[in-house]
């Protein structure tokens, strides 16, 4: 198995981020404020590093598209649509969590935290599973643009 260097290591990321989060999550039950600040912290930073290795292999090199049977295709096609838009959701509703924990607006902050943190995981875990399609169950078809490989053509 040949596994592609950047997307291994965007994956990564993208786990790590989930994990730190999890531990900041029990951190704060455990009233360990600092401790959860830097956590969380760490998870937002692991979070904008597979954001930018994903970007700039999508501007310099491109998209992998789906190297699966051709039947299975709509379903990857669906799911990996399912997962942009999570993952765009959880960004956006994480970028919303820190700046309120950040600015100590805690109610706001503890309002949305929890859901952020579900929609996160959700997130990460179907990353994972776009990466294992893509590169470990199914060789990864062609590089080309974001656009391409999505829609197809």
């Amino acid at each position: 198995m040949n596994l592609p260097l950047l997307p291994t290591i965007s994956t990564f990321f993208i786990v790590l981020s989930a994990i730190l989060v999890a531990i900041g999550w029990n951190l704060v039950l455990r009233r360990k404020i600092e401790a959860h600040k830097k956590v969380m912290v760490g998870a937002g930073a692991s979070a904008l590093t597979f954001f930018i290795i994903y970007m700039s292999r999508t501007i310099f090199i491109g998209n992998t598209a789906f190297g699966g049977p051709d039947d299975l295709k709509i379903f990857y096609t669906v799911f990996l649509i399912f997962h942009i838009t999570l993952a765009t959701t959880g960004g956006i509703m994480g970028l919303f969590t820190i700046y309120w924990g950040w600015k100590n607006q805690l109610t706001k902050h503890r309002k949305i935290g929890p859901i952020t943190s579900i929609v996160w995981f959700s997130t990460a875990i179907t990353g994972v599973m776009v990466y294992l399609l893509l590169y470990v169950f199914y060789e990864g078809g062609h590089t080309t643009s974001v656009f391409k490989a999505i829609l197809g053509g």
